[in-house]
């Protein structure tokens, strides 16, 4: 908000003056950040109550005058922003204020601190206790007030709403026909051509499942819509805009029909080519900094999961080494972590009915793939450094989406080791951006040859196999699973009953990759001889070199 529209919203305040969803306080600089908690807890859940976007609580206003009287609370402005992760932390679910608003008037400064209503269906506590108001006081949220919470939908779908006065006139003529070329190419082994054109657009609509009863609804104006027609989205900003940071500045909004708008804002990305030399090649490759895939697949990703009753637009922000991209709401289903490193698989959407609409028309899957095989993968294929998602904002999920090389030895490495297990390629974003992955993970490449260095200072390796190798070189530089060593020493126990490690060191020379210096191929048949144990398929006996292991007889 500008400062006069700052000054337009504290009147208005100061004439409704405080009730249920409005609280005015002095406030000095040593006002309890545990009153706060209880405050924000309360008017969040008197807002989310009484169906309003926000609830206020105002520093430096007299509550028995009414009049602003000034408050030095958190003069420093990091400090005061700081105020924003405290709340965050204690506050169930994770949540803060929407915004720290700073007005400084001819009687003094004022504090508004805007604060989100609670979502449906759940609570906000404070320190695992729930507040509410009764009056003007401050008071534990009653049971009436909490199953009156817990009792609401908390599946209600945005997007499936009809908007009754919206007509087909309402949509774009040429997102219309470029859905239903989509459709058609999606459905083609199930869907005669003839057929689907022969459909009226009312029958299309149906069958894509943008329309209930011949309803148009909210989920059918956002991808297809004309811009002249969001008026219906209303109060909801229907608007993708583009920021240009850095040397150069500039920005640009987009508006519905959001099938042919992502597209848009693609093409006004700058998607220079950058240059990786492979090891031991003169010639450089050439890489896009950004690939269309992965671009819209998280711009599509804005648009089917944002929260449209925050009343906020999707902003994708260029800068010269990355994009942002930032939709509002929490991660809706499970966390980040879950896409990434697991196949999980969402059980719920916040617009269901727009995330199946988009399926429909390939913009996105329902399944959970994208964001592993799509954007973390594809990234990965192009030698890039993977994205990672900012968790310190609980109101948004914002992506960061790298357009520039960070270590190109970890290029280098992805080049050169086309077969390294995926959780290693993590490992290895993780080391290249300055932090450490877990212990094992550590272990096994420093077994590879892949990372050098002591903690906290490991980095990734500079010698690595040459991305033109020979097949020879290849079969000598590659690793085989682990499964494969384990069986062969069991087999050899199965043979000769015992064995030293002095006989799987001969057993296995050789068949290590040529990346492992001798050391470390010894340290890997230890390795190899203890994972056995722990499985219960081998046992020693001895504690030296000489050690004799075999197998355990079941």
């Amino acid at each position: 908000m500008t400062p006069a529209q700052l000054e337009e919203r504290l009147n208005q305040l100061l004439m409704r003056w405080e009730g249920e969803c409005v609280e005015f306080k002095e406030a000095n600089d040593n006002f309890p950040t545990s009153d706060i908690g209880k405050y924000f807890s309360a008017l969040s859940n008197e807002a989310n109550l009484r169906s309003l976007t926000s609830a206020w609580l105002v520093f430096g206003v007299n509550d028995k005058t009414r009049t602003v009287c000034g408050t030095n609370y958190r003069t420093e402005r990091e400090r005061l922003q700081s105020l924003k992760q405290q709340i965050a932390q204690d506050t169930e679910p994770s949540t803060t204020f929407r915004e720290i608003h700073e007005l400084n008037t001819p009687r003094g400064r004022v504090l508004l601190f805007e604060i989100p209503p609670a979502p449906r269906g759940i609570p906000i506590g404070w320190k695992t206790h729930y507040y509410a108001r009764n009056g003007q006081s401050l008071a534990g949220l009653s049971i009436p007030k909490l199953d009156e919470i817990r009792s609401q939908s908390v599946s209600e779908d945005w997007s499936a709403a009809i908007c009754h006065q919206a007509t087909l006139a309402d949509l774009d003529p040429e997102a219309l026909s470029r859905a239903r070329e989509i459709y058609l190419g999606k459905y083609s082994d199930r869907l005669d051509e003839k057929t689907l054109r022969s459909w009226s657009d009312t029958t299309f609509l149906e069958k894509a499942k943008l329309t209930i009863g011949g309803g148009l609804t909210r989920a059918c104006l956002l991808l297809l819509g004309r811009q002249e027609s969001t008026h219906h989205l209303l109060p909801a900003v229907a608007e993708i805009s583009w920021k240009l940071e850095g040397p150069e500045r500039g920005y640009e909004h987009f508006h519905p029909p959001f099938l042919l708008a992502t597209t848009a804002l693609y093409q006004r990305i700058r998607n220079l080519r950058l240059t990786l030399l492979p090891e031991g090649q003169m010639i450089p490759l050439e890489i896009p900094k950004y690939d269309q895939r992965i671009v819209l697949e998280a711009l599509h990703n804005c648009v089917a999961h944002q929260d449209y009753s925050h009343q906020e637009r999707i902003l994708v922000i260029e800068r010269p080494g990355e994009l942002i991209f930032k939709n509002a709401g929490h991660f809706y289903d499970g966390t980040p972590d879950d896409y990434i490193r697991t196949e999980h698989t969402p059980t719920r959407y916040r617009n269901r009915f727009l995330a199946e609409a988009m399926v429909h028309l390939r913009m996105i899957d329902t399944m959970g793939f994208g964001i592993r095989e799509i954007m973390w993968k594809g990234q990965a294929r192009r030698y890039f450094p993977l994205p990672d998602f900012d968790l310190s904002d609980p109101q948004h999920v914002v992506l960061q989406l790298p357009g520039r090389f960070i270590d190109e030895n970890y290029s280098r490495t992805l080049l050169s080791h086309a077969d390294l297990p995926w959780p290693e390629v993590l490992a290895l974003d993780t080391i290249q951006k300055g932090q450490l992955p877990d212990e094992g993970l550590i272990r096994e490449l420093r077994i590879r040859g892949l990372i050098e260095g002591r903690r906290p200072n490991i980095h990734v390796a500079a010698e690595v196999a040459a991305a033109t190798e020979t097949q020879t070189d290849y079969i000598r530089h590659r690793a085989f699973d682990d499964s494969y060593y384990c069986d062969l020493i069991l087999k050899y126990l199965q043979k000769f009953d015992r064995g030293c490690r002095s006989d799987f060191e001969r057993l296995l020379d050789g068949k290590f990759s040529d990346l492992l210096t001798e050391k470390q191929q010894r340290k890997k048949v230890q390795n190899l001889l203890q994972k056995l144990r722990r499985q219960g398929k081998i046992e020693s006996y001895g504690q030296t070199r000489s050690t004799e292991w075999r197998l355990i007889k079941p």
